[in-house]
Order: structure tokens, then C-alpha cells, then sequence
């Protein structure tokens, strides 16, 4: 049986215990026995550090229910070492340094917004070390045909072009005009541009567009104005909780009926143990990549219950951050089945540039096709998105969004306002 080493966090910014990295007896980036080291970059500290706080957990609960369920690989066991990005893009280049230089991981599973920063590094200078992960930082290294060793396991959106599927979504519920809210960040920015050209492309018209808004700000009245005055009746907000609720409640006090209000992030058993969030997301739909566990499928039966076993989740449902480490876990894995256990980092690396067969254990609508980068637009591949509306106390998957999908709409490139 295998073990999922202890884990060390890393200040990145910090000069100090150099020395002390790792844990002995790990097969680093050029070993191909023992316990398999991994790299886990997220933010820890800094604006983005509360949201980023399952990523540790949900890789660690993916390790242990693999070892659990003796998977073909389990016997060589995971030591997962964690750095901080500090929520900035410099934080996480120096993130990225230090597992591939000093702690010689043999793969590096990104879960950063700030990722965007350490993308040359990880593509080109980083010796051929797979990095598998979120992918929803808005960096173009995911989709640079040149960075053959980056893998998109979470998302895989290129932001540069849009998908059908949100503006038939809106069109299904009877939207007529956008409205997109977003930060600086290149993820952020044109994740909602490339929603309000999807509503175009349906049909509905350009609402209140703000794609400038400082990260983690809920001073949202002039954003709240914006929405009303422009007659916007549908809104997609690619922000942090934080945020996206604060904007959910001046809307409901302004007395702007909206259609439908999506966020990209949310979904998840943190928001049902806060009464006041709670009262501020009712009906708000909340997207996810993944199958949410109310869709009461047999692979989101079986998530749920690692999470509660091997991640202490008392509701088996994962937050964002949480979910994004389990399912980049589970894509390394995926390739060390496909490679073989004792694979070369440029051996795995081949077997999943192959792969189109990949669906986080059936939590994907599709499988993910690594052919081609595995890029799509929306939410995960084939450019589908599940949407999950909060009633009550309870997560309800909408019927319009189980899951809704696409297909990206030729000849365009999202460009920020």
C-alpha cells in the first residue's frame, strides 16, 4: 500500500531553509521508483489564499482514495509538496522555481489564478516537467503548441476564442440583454468578454460591460447602477465569491430582476455554511466544469464519498479550489496508467499528448482530447457547463444547464473592453 506524504508549504518569496526542502526517499523529476513526488502550486497567502484553501485537500483526498482503491499505480505512493504563489504572477514564477529547481518534483499540479505568470518558465525552462492543473489563469503557455509538457486538466479554456454556450443558455431562459462583470486578470477579463460575444452570437443584445474591476473588490455600487441603467436582464460575473455576492445583493436591493445570474465560482459546501451568503446567492446559478454531486450520477456518488472519508467533507461536496486539485490529481494519475507507473516524465508526457479518453472518472461531459491542447471555450471540454441554481439551502441542478454545451463560434478573438 501506498502513503501520501506530509506536506510542505513553501513561502515563496522566502531565502531561508533552502536546504531543507523536500523529503527524502521521494523519486523526484528523474526517478521512476518509490513514492511519486508532486509539485502543488496555489495561492495560500495573499487576496486569493482563502479561496485557494482546499486545493491541499483535494489532491491529497485523490492520492489517498487511488492508494485506497489499489489503482494500478498505488503502490508506489504520492509525496506532494505545496508552494505559494502569494496570490501575484511573480509569486507564482518563483513558485514554480522552486519545486522544479529545488525540490525536483516529478509533476507540478497548478491551481492558481496568478499561474499566468510562471507560464514561459513552466513551458520552456522548466527541463520537459509536466504541469497539470487548473488552467483557468488566462495564460496563453496552456495552448502554445511549442509547451508540449502542459496539460489543461481543469478547464483547459483558451479565452481567446468564445463558445456558443452561454448565449443559448440565455436565449433558452429568455435573456435579452447581457451584462459581464470581471477583474484585470486575463482570466477573469476575457472569460466575460467571451460570454457577452456568446450572447451577441444568440441574439441579445450588449448590456453594463466592466471587465477593469480591482480582483476581490465588493464595492459594487457603481457596478450595481451600471446593470440597471442599462436594462441588462442576464449577468455572467468571473469574480471571486467575495465579489459575486456583494453584486447578487445590490442588484436584489436596486430592484433589478434579473433572468439569471451565473458565476464562475461558488459552487459548493463553504457557501451552505454561511447564513448571510447564503441569503445572498439565492437563485443565483453557479458553473462548473464538473458534474455537481446533486446530479446524484455514479461518479459524483463516488466522489462525494472520498471527499467525506478522505478530505473530512461532512457534505461530500467539494469547493472550487477543492475540486480543482482532486480532478488535476486524478489527470496525473490518468497518465501514469496510460504511461505506465515507472514512466519518464517525457514518457508521460507522450501517452497523454495521445490521450482522448480522459474524463476525471466520469465527472466531464466528454472526454478530454489532448490531441489538440484540449482546449475548448466554456467550462470543460466539449465546451459544456454544468449549472447549478441555489434554492434554499440546497444546490439544484437546472435542467436548462445539465449540462449545457457548445461549440466554439469560428472567426472570433476575444478581445477585453
Amino acid at each position: 500500500m501506498g502513503r501520501v506524504g506530509s506536506i510542505v508549504i513553501w513561502a515563496c518569496a522566502a531565502t531561508l531553509v533552502l536546504g531543507a526542502c523536500g523529503k527524502g526517499g521521494s523519486a523526484g523529476a528523474g526517478d521512476t521508483d518509490g513514492p511519486v513526488k508532486v509539485g502543488v502550486l496555489t495561492s495560500l497567502s495573499g487576496a486569493a489564499g482563502a479561496h485557494y484553501a482546499g486545493t491541499e485537500s483535494g489532491v491529497k483526498a485523490r492520492f489517498a482514495a487511488y492508494e485506497a482503491a489499489h489503482g494500478t499505480c498505488a503502490s508506489r505512493g504520492f509525496d506532494v509538496v505545496t508552494a505559494d504563489d502569494q496570490s501575484t504572477p511573480q509569486g507564482a514564477l518563483t513558485a514554480a522555481r522552486r519545486l522544479v529547481q529545488q525540490d525536483h518534483v516529478y509533476a507540478v499540479l497548478p491551481v492558481s489564478t496568478y499561474f499566468f505568470g510562471a507560464g514561459q518558465y513552466a513551458g520552456a525552462q522548466a527541463g520537459g516537467t509536466p504541469f497539470l492543473g487548473g488552467a483557468f489563469d488566462g495564460g496563453e503557455q496552456w495552448f502554445d503548441p511549442d509547451y508540449d509538457n502542459l496539460f489543461p486538466a481543469m478547464s483547459g479554456t483558451d479565452y481567446d476564442r468564445a463558445a456558443t454556450t452561454l448565449g443559448s443558455y440565455w436565449k433558452k431562459l429568455g435573456g435579452s440583454k447581457v451584462a459581464v462583470v470581471a477583474y484585470t486578470t486575463p482570466s477573469s477579463a476575457k472569460a466575460a468578454e467571451g460570454a457577452a460575444v456568446s450572447a451577441e452570437h444568440a441574439g441579445l443584445a450588449r448590456g453594463y460591460v466592466n471587465e477593469r474591476v480591482p480582483f476581490g473588490s465588493t464595492d459594487v455600487g457603481p457596478l450595481v447602477l451600471g446593470i440597471k441603467k442599462s436594462g441588462a436582464d442576464v449577468l455572467y460575473a468571473p469574480v471571486i465569491p467575495e465579489t459575486a455576492f456583494a453584486l447578487a445583493t445590490g442588484l436584489r436591493r436596486a430592484g433589478v430582476e434579473m433572468k439569471s445570474i451565473l458565476l464562475a465560482t461558488g459552487y459548493g459546501a463553504d457557501l451552505l455554511e454561511s447564513p448571510p451568503t447564503i441569503r445572498a446567492a439565492q437563485g443565483v446559478g453557479f458553473m462548473t466544469s464538473y458534474t455537481p454531486v446533486e446530479r446524484d450520477t455514479e461518479a459524483a456518488r463516488t466522489w462525494s464519498a472520498a471527499l467525506k472519508k478522505y478530505a473530512k467533507s461532512e457534505s461530500g461536496m467539494p469547493s472550487f479550489s477543492q475540486a480543482a486539485g482532486w480532478i488535476s490529481a486524478d489527470l496525473l494519475l490518468h497518465g501514469l496508467e496510460k504511461a505506465g507507473c515507472g514512466a519518464s516524465q517525457k514518457q508521460l508526457t507522450t501517452a497523454l499528448r495521445a490521450d482522448r479518453t480522459w474524463t476525471a472518472g466520469g465527472l466531464f461531459a466528454q472526454p478530454a482530447d489532448f490531441r489538440n491542447k484540449g482546449t475548448y471555450s466554456v467550462g470543460g471540454p466539449g465546451d459544456c457547463t454544468f449549472i447549478s441554481i441555489l434554492r434554499g439551502e440546497k444546490f439544484v441542478p437546472d435542467p436548462n444547464g445539465s449540462p449545457a454545451c457548445g461549440e466554439q463560434i469560428p472567426g472570433v478573438k476575444v478581445s477585453p473592453k
